[in-house]
């Protein structure tokens, strides 16, 4: 630095700073060795916020207003600086301005796809991305545990930061929502709004305040949305037989197309041909086909055979049973509206009667 830049610094009195950099986080003024003259006044704007630092230590911090750097004024300075001198010399110390206006249209988005369980398509990969604000909240915090001594911070710095904080957590508050991904377009303001209270205690810890994020889509790989449209399609299109018959009659109906419309619709009256022969070919078939057999309420018998239950058999059966001797006059039987089991002969005394005799041995 140059003699006359010393000098100029010493004279210098005013302490402010204004941006037009629109990402400008935090600004340290600069001083000749870090000189401030005791009487310095001191501007502060709206959306800022000024930091002492004395030492390594930070003196104090100032809202909005025009300061004169006195003991009045400073009274945390007063106590680490041993103004013995009358006042009259110049002080070490940082000022440092902090940006406090809501920095927007900051970007984050998924650099890979993220997997996650989902009630319909199971297991799918989303990408989502979207847009956030922030504000510095709380200058102090800010300074100790994100800027440091750095003399120029801009967004740009903590951005990638804040934009895989982001990432990481949407990644676990989608899977703990359980939303469907066909609901999730709907809800983008609630899902909005679900991920910034979620995700706003980290920035906190930064002494920094997520005062908005938005996800503008979120979307499925290419060869599932392919698959999704069509899905879609095929339900757009309603009953299959319709639509077939529909395109067909577009088809047959058309007076453009030219060579390959005729083709068009040469297949669809070879088509329309066909379904009309099939339908004759049905109606005929029917024509000559016997009703089906009625149903016949027949009363089933139960059996009690070898200390076994058997059936349910028809009378049929049971006639058959009576002349192969099977069933006997005492073997115990059962049939629907019976209280218990009863003797063959008690409800089939007419079957054992009707039985013929053995043929005579010749």
């Amino acid at each position: 630095m140059g003699l006359f830049d010393w000098v100029f610094g010493q004279f210098i009195d005013v302490i402010e700073w204004t941006d037009d950099s629109q990402d400008t986080m935090v600004y340290r003024f600069p001083r000749h060795n870090n000189e401030i003259k005791y009487g310095a006044k001191l501007t502060v704007r709206e959306s800022q916020m000024a930091i002492f630092v004395n030492e390594g230590v930070i003196a104090d911090v100032l809202g909005p207003g025009i300061y004169e750097l006195e003991t009045k004024n400073l009274p945390v300075m007063t106590s680490i600086e041993h103004w013995d001198h009358a006042f009259n010399s110049p002080f070490k110390a940082e000022v440092y301005f902090v940006n406090t206006k809501r920095f927007t249209d900051l970007k984050w988005g998924t650099k890979n796809p993220i997997m996650v369980r989902d009630p319909e398509f199971s297991m799918v990969r989303l990408r989502a991305f979207g847009t956030y604000e922030i504000r510095i909240t709380d200058p102090k915090q800010f300074m100790n545990e994100i800027v440091g001594t750095d003399q120029h911070f801009t967004i740009d710095e903590i951005d990638d930061q804040l934009t895989n904080l982001i990432i990481s957590k949407f990644t676990t508050i989608v899977g703990e929502s359980k939303t469907p991904i066909l609901d999730m377009a709907s809800n983008y303001e609630k899902f909005s709004e679900y991920i910034s209270e979620k995700i706003s205690p980290y920035f906190g810890e930064y002494g920094l305040s997520l005062t908005k994020i938005l996800v503008e889509n979120i979307s499925l790989p290419a060869d599932v949305e392919k698959a999704l449209d069509a899905r879609s399609s095929r339900e757009i299109t309603g009953n299959l037989d319709d639509n077939i018959k529909y395109q067909t009659g577009q088809a047959l109906g058309s007076d453009t197309g030219g060579a390959m419309g005729d083709m068009i619709g040469m297949g669809a009256g070879i088509a329309m041909g066909q379904n009309m022969a099939d339908s004759l070919a049905k109606k005929d078939v029917n024509k000559h086909t016997p009703p089906p057999l009625p149903e016949r309420n027949e009363t089933m018998y139960f059996v009690a055979l070898n200390d076994e239950k058997e059936g349910p058999y028809d009378i049929r059966t049971i006639q058959l049973f009576i002349s192969e001797k099977k069933i006997q006059e005492k073997t115990l039987v059962w049939t629907e509206g019976q209280t218990d089991w009863v003797e063959a002969y008690t409800i089939l005394e007419k079957h054992f009667n009707a039985t013929p005799p053995p043929l005579p041995k010749i």
